[in-house]
């Protein structure tokens, strides 16, 4: 999952945490870094903020797609994490086509 973080950081981590909801509804084991790596770093401290993405990259390697909330605009951070995924050869997908592709693939499964 790659979502914003920073700015309103109580907002963002209640949508971070809907949108992993979400996608165990859907059968997904979602993962949120970004939110999960902040219960013990302090992402205000640059050199904590640097291991909080460099332990998100060991993670990340073994991920087979991230979902992006946000693509049309995402925040630095953001940018370089779809950066690196495409860098090693993991899918970058908007979560918006995917939740549509979801509902659809659920809706029929119930006819």
């Amino acid at each position: 999952m790659c979502s914003p973080l920073r700015g309103d950081l109580e907002r963002n981590i209640r949508k971070a945490q809907a949108y992993c909801r979400e996608a165990v509804e859907f059968g997904v084991v979602p993962l949120a870094t970004h939110i999960y790596f902040t219960q013990f770093l302090d992402d205000r401290i640059p050199h904590e903020r640097k291991l909080g993405m460099e332990l998100d990259t060991e993670i990340l390697k073994k991920c087979k797609e991230v979902w992006v909330y946000g693509i049309q605009n995402p925040s630095e951070g953001m940018k370089a994490k779809m950066e690196l995924a495409k860098k090693l050869g993991i899918s970058v997908r908007d979560a918006v086509e995917i939740y549509g592709e979801m509902m659809l693939k659920h809706s029929n499964s119930r006819r």
